[in-house]
């Protein structure tokens, strides 16, 4: 047993933030029916790279789900979409504001099929507001939030964090909010309707950044990898590589500078507020300091005195370190198509029961379809009169 197990997910949702939401869902136990067009979720087509035609971006977000191709452009496909929802305890959809009430498929009519019925909407800028109908792309909310305002070098341009940040973090919100709805549902016997936005996640995710600005009225400027408050903190380079210094007190801050033997710097500077204000001058005598020898020999010489410091890895380094290996970071799947699947370890853990753990590969475009409609009840022939019609597809397996 899994946490979620007997919970039935239907997933209208495409890209990357409802995935990656509907796929924690199905690692928690879920049984998750990802619906999508009978040419396949966008991402599908996203690469390289690819494997045996298949993309390392839909892979990434779609493990323990059914596919089932249906074009809810069709009036058959949204008479189809009505009946699984009405079995559903969850449905999770990242349509414009307001798109699918033309399918009747808004939460307004799903809830007269369906009471219990709890109902995740993911716009990029909620259903109100004046940019209620505007799409909303995470490179756009980065922009429109703030966040690449405080990213990248202090004299550089602005940047956005490495992945889709915002989208990542709506999932994980949205899978927070699901959670809630199905325990308050509990008490209550109803579902509801859930207004997640990209916007207010970002917007939320500014942190100390974003409370600094709402207590002074000036907006933070970009102090590359360092941190507003502390220093000093963010990355060095050493003689031969990268590392991460992550003074967090005083008595820190006098221990590095043994180590590095800088006694004048502690006298200077032994409060952190004298360092924030005198940052470069800090920040420039220790990496003097540390360029002078090994990342390595830096960072034993770290560990022995108490000092938060870690290499800056690249993904190769990250996935080979040990505590990666000993905390099973990588699930591993068996695929139809590619064999033996890397994915990435759901991050949750379960240690006295219900753990949760992978389920079903990354389906292949419709590869449940026929076996998701005959359990809703449809008859082969109406199943076989779908796929005539091209409203459903059926996936084709290579080898059988």
């Amino acid at each position: 047993m899994r946490p979620l197990s007997g919970i039935k997910v239907l997933d209208l949702s495409r890209v990357l933030a409802g995935p990656l939401c509907t796929m924690i869902l199905a690692d928690l136990g879920a049984e998750v029916i990802k619906v999508e067009p009978p040419w396949g979720d966008e991402t599908r087509g996203w690469g390289p790279p690819f494997a045996k035609g298949e993309s390392a971006y839909f892979l990434s977000v779609n493990r323990g789900k059914k596919s089932l191709a249906l074009d809810l452009k069709a009036l058959e496909g949204q008479e189809v979409a009505q009946r699984l929802a009405q079995r559903a305890d969850v449905l999770v959809e990242n349509f414009k504001t307001g798109d699918l009430k033309r399918y009747r498929l808004d939460y307004e009519s799903l809830r007269e099929l369906n009471p219990r019925l709890v109902y995740l909407s993911i716009t990029g800028f909620g259903h109100t507001g004046p940019r209620a109908q505007e799409p909303g792309y995470d490179a756009a909310l980065q922009g429109y939030t703030g966040i690449m305002s405080v990213t990248g070098e202090p004299e550089g341009p602005p940047m956005k964090v490495g992945v889709a940040w915002i989208d990542v973090m709506t999932g994980m919100m949205g899978a927070v909010a699901v959670l809630a709805a199905l325990y308050e549902r509990e008490r209550s016997g109803l579902g509801q309707h859930i207004d997640l936005s990209l916007f207010d996640v970002g917007l939320f995710a500014l942190a100390n950044l974003g409370e600094s600005y709402l207590l002074t009225g000036r907006p933070p400027g970009r102090l590359g990898n360092a941190h507003a408050q502390i220093v000093p903190y963010g990355a060095f380079p050493a003689a031969d590589g990268w590392l991460v210094l992550a003074v967090g007190n005083d008595e820190q801050f006098r221990r590095l500078c043994q180590v590095l033997e800088l006694p004048g710097l502690w006298e200077r500077f032994p409060q952190n507020p004298q360092r924030v204000e005198h940052r470069k001058e800090v920040v420039e005598a220790v990496s003097a300091a540390l360029k002078t020898r090994p990342r390595g020999y830096w960072l034993e010489r770290f560990k022995e005195a108490g000092i938060p410091a870690a290499p800056v890895n690249n993904l190769a380094e990250a996935f080979q370190d040990p505590q990666a290996q000993a905390r099973e970071a990588v699930w591993t799947l068996s695929h139809p198509l590619l064999g033996a699947l890397p994915t990435l370890a759901n991050p949750l853990r379960f240690l006295s029961r219900t753990p949760a753990g992978p389920s079903l590969p990354p389906p292949l475009l419709g590869e449940h379809t026929e076996a998701v409609l005959l359990e809703a009840g449809f008859t082969p022939e109406e199943v076989r009169a779908l796929v005539e019609k091209g409203v459903a597809r059926a996936a084709k397996r290579e080898g059988g």
